[in-house]
This record gives structure tokens, sequence and C-alpha cells, in this order.
């Protein structure tokens, strides 16, 4: 070396310094990038794609209620042939009230719009006694309305058909009753899944929210002293009557 023999040895201690330290910070990204390739292969790939369908799924299955599941529970044991058929606290039930609160509400808004349009002539006019009899006299002698009378009939109609898809339903029609042996679907829980379009769950959810619209539709007609079809019409800001 040139330089000197010192001089030389202090460089060649200097470039051995200078490797050992850059092939250690080397080696140290060396091992990051590694640990990070194996990370990558070894973690699972759910971690770094979308959730798969089925865990979407799950996470909208329907909220339990204990509350519920023991009283169908409780109900089973203590009515197991009631319970046989679908009565009781059943998914079956829940949706046949379900049914009957939206049919419920499809006559209120027919019986509106009948009364706002005239289609019953006279609706606020009572009914002769001595056509009626005493079957038309709500309190002395004062005789219900004829529009009264004539949603009355109405309503004894539907019950009538319903009595008979009931009893003796047709081939395509749900049955009211469970068959022998037949399996109730499992309970729908506090919060259903929901699913749009015609499905079973969208009907379950369009029956509770009936269940619930009479309730309140009657309480509050109760609490301030209003008739049903008003109550209703001012829900409807006025529109239906």
């Amino acid at each position: 070396c040139s330089l000197g023999n010192a001089t030389c040895e202090e460089l060649l201690a200097l470039v051995s310094v200078l490797a050992s330290r850059t092939l250690h910070r080397v080696g140290i990204m060396k091992l990051c990038v590694a640990a990070a390739v194996l990370a990558a292969l070894v973690a699972p790939s759910s971690a770094f794609v979308a959730p798969l369908k089925s865990r979407s799924v799950s996470s909208r299955m329907p909220m339990r209620m204990s509350v519920f599941d023991n009283a169908v529970t409780e109900f089973k044991s203590n009515f197991p042939n009631f319970y046989a058929r679908g009565w009781g606290p059943t998914t079956k039930a829940e949706r046949w009230n379900g049914r009957h609160a939206m049919f419920g509400w499809v006559a209120l808004i027919a019986t509106g719009y009948a009364q706002a349009h005239n289609l019953i002539p006279d609706f606020d006019k009572p009914v002769d006694l001595a056509q009626w009899g005493t079957l038309a006299i709500l309190a002395g002698k004062q005789t219900i309305s004829t529009g009264r009378a004539t949603i009355l009939i109405a309503h004894v109609h539907a019950l009538l058909v319903s009595v008979c898809a009931a009893l003796c339903p047709l081939s395509f029609q749900d049955k009211l009753f469970l068959d022998e042996g037949e399996a109730d679907e499992p309970a729908a829980g506090l919060i259903p899944q929901a699913d749009l379009g015609i499905t079973k769950s969208a009907e379950l959810w369009n029956g509770r929210v009936a269940m619930l619209g009479l309730v309140v539709l009657v309480i509050t007609s109760v609490a301030t002293d209003t008739p049903v079809m008003s109550v209703i019409n001012t829900g409807l800001g006025g529109l239906l009557l």
C-alpha cells in the first residue's frame, strides 16, 4: 500500500466496518421483507380479500330472543297438541296474525276511500229500525249508521271466506294449521333477517309492522277520543277523507 502500512490498515478497517454495517442493514431489510412475505403467506386470506358471502349472511342471522324462545318451549311442554297444530307463540301463528293485520289496514284504507268518494250512500244516516230489527240498536233507540252497517256486513263476508279458507283450503293455499307431523319453521327471533322482495322474512316484517300499527292506532284513538278513521286521515295528512 503506497499510503503506508498503518494508513492501509486503518483504511481496510474502515472499509470492513462500513461493509459490515451495510450488510447488517441489508440483512435487517431482507429479514423484514421475508417476515412480511411469510406473514402474507401464513395469514388467512380473509384479511386481504372481501368477506365471503357466507360470513355476510351469518352476520345477518336473526337475533335470538330468549324470552320468546322460553315461551315457545314452555307452551310446547304444557300444550303439546296445540303446539303441534301451530297454535300459541309459534311462527305459524305470528305469520297468520300479521296477515290478518295487513288485511285490516287494507280494509281501513278501503273504508276511508269509500267514505270520501261517497261509494256508500247516506254513510252517517241511521238505519231503519223496522227493517234491521233490534240487531241494529246501539243504545236505547239509537241505531247503527248505514256506513257502519255496510262495513259490518262486509267484514262478516270476509270472516266467512277466511273460515272457509282455514277449514278447507285449496291445494295452492297456505294452511292455517300444521298437518300431523309437520314441523313449524324456526322462530324468527327479535330481529328477523331482512330480505327484500316477495319473501317469507319480508312478509314477517310487514306483518309485525301492521300489528304494531294497529296497536298504536287504537291507543291513539282511545287516548285522544278521536275516531279511528280520523286518526288515519290525520296521519296521512288529510289525504284519505
